[in-house]
């Protein structure tokens, strides 16, 4: 079984193709178990095909729908396997840029019989990724606003380090069950996240120990350069 993803030519505008163009090459470039394989690409006269890995399990954001959140032993079992994927995406010198939990594919339907089945998880939609072997090899504005990093908010040139911002997003939102930014409109959610402005509910966060609200801030630190990188978040008790 395989997926395709069929995308019309005449949809495209010169800058979105390149971006596809983009996301071919770097998805024939990462090989990992946990990144959403690409087999084939084939591109004729009015369409471009991609042939890619099927995945039966749906958004990891239906999931968390589904559950409302997870306990802290669930959370680290997904972690552990996103932070060693982007670990290695970010070794190859490329950054996401859109990281969020509809991007987070889940390999198998969840059933009584596989509990394994929420840790078994791809990370799909290279369409925004980058080549960025360096910390200022960005300027593009571009995501989901509650994922972006505020140094893509502010314009500023940006690296890998704005996927450790959009994974802290995600983290928080496995444990709490809800954005740590959030509002009416999508100028209000990057006044919140620019401000750093964030808290743990003690209602939704009471029973979550200090440790991994200590990782989550870590996460979630304005200044990319102090923000954790994947490598010490895998070794974060």
């Amino acid at each position: 079984m395989y997926a395709i993803k069929i995308v019309t030519r005449a949809s495209l505008d010169r800058e979105t193709e390149h971006a596809l163009q983009d996301e071919i090459a770097i998805l024939g470039k990462l090989r990992h178990e946990h990144i959403m394989g690409l087999y084939e690409s084939v591109a004729t006269i009015d369409k471009y095909y991609l042939v890619t890995e099927y995945l039966e399990g749906g958004e990891l954001f239906d999931r968390i729908v589904e559950k409302e959140h997870y306990t802290e032993n669930e959370a680290r079992d997904v972690c552990v396997v996103l932070f060693e994927t982007m670990k290695y995406i970010h070794s190859c010198g490329i950054a996401h840029r859109d990281l969020k939990p509809e991007n987070l594919l889940l390999a198998y339907r969840h059933s009584e019989s596989n509990k394994q089945s929420d840790s078994d998880i791809k990370i799909a939609d290279f369409g925004f990724a980058k080549v960025a072997p360096l910390d200022d090899s960005c300027n593009t504005m571009c995501g989901t606003p509650g994922y972006l990093a505020p140094e893509v908010i502010r314009k500023k040139k940006y690296g890998t380090q704005c996927d450790m911002w959009s994974m802290g997003v995600i983290v928080f939102i496995l444990l709490g069950g809800y954005p740590p930014f959030h509002g009416s409109s999508p100028k209000v959610i990057f006044e919140k996240t620019v401000a750093g402005q964030f808290d743990f509910d003690p209602d939704y966060w009471g029973a979550i120990s200090t440790s991994a609200k200590d990782m989550i801030r870590s996460l979630l630190d304005l200044d990319p350069t102090k923000r954790a990188n994947a490598g010490q978040i895998l070794s974060h008790p």
